[in-house]
């Protein structure tokens, strides 16, 4: 009897929260304020969800169509990938300083989670299934490993908006879910710098409006 293939993986970005003017995060970005200046605001929408609640432990929360697409972003996640940004304040050459991302000690993802940087360190067990792994050798490295780590579940590909950009352009995403909040930043990091040319291979859904966000599919052709 013969074994079927393993589904390919599929590249998601999910949740992407973005201003009205189009960034994904204000300037000023700092341990204190890891979102830069108002960048929380943009985030409000999915605080409020029963999914995001639960996946960090918390009771409670609103159901509905955000929690319905909040929810998407933790379902048949096999692996994930993000930028240094999204893991830690620092830059440079890793120091002994203790830090192990913003979600403490338990953080939730519970598969492996790729980071890329420019400065390589061992890879760091949670011990709960969520172990962060330093990738120095680009996208295309992290995207081999990842798909290894997924065994044909979603690879999520987090921020921030350099990773993003660098997954658009080598046509990697298989989707895009960007959440619009009712919020103008001035200025900070674009989710599209480019959009004519990044999204030049996706075709944009009907927008869903839902209380005060915007959420905007783009699917790739």
């Amino acid at each position: 009897m013969t074994t079927a293939p393993m589904a390919r993986s599929k590249f998601l970005a999910l949740n992407i929260s973005v201003s009205q003017d189009g960034f994904m995060s204000g300037p000023n970005q700092s341990e204190e304020n890891p979102l830069g200046e108002n960048g929380t605001k943009l985030h409000e929408w999915v605080f409020k969800t029963q999914a995001f609640r639960e996946w960090i432990g918390l009771p409670g929360g609103e159901t509905g169509l955000d929690n319905d697409y909040a929810a998407r972003g933790f379902e048949n996640i096999g692996a994930t990938i993000m930028g240094r940004n999204m893991f830690a304040p620092s830059r440079g050459a890793w120091t002994e300083d203790g830090w192990q991302g913003w979600w403490g000690p338990e953080p939730k993802f519970q598969h492996p989670v790729f980071i890329l940087t420019h400065f390589a360190r061992p890879a760091l067990d949670m011990g709960n299934g969520t172990v962060f792994h330093f990738v120095t050798d680009g996208i295309e490295a992290a995207v081999d490993l990842a798909v290894n780590a997924a065994q044909g579940k979603v690879v999520r590909v987090g921020g921030g908006a350099n990773v993003l950009h660098q997954f658009l352009e080598a046509g990697i995403l298989d989707e895009i879910h960007a959440v619009i909040a009712l919020v103008e930043l001035g200025s900070g990091e674009l989710l599209f710098s480019n959009p004519q040319e990044q999204l030049k291979n996706y075709e944009a859904q009907e927008p869903v409006i839902s209380g005060d966000v915007r959420h905007q599919t783009y699917k790739r052709r």
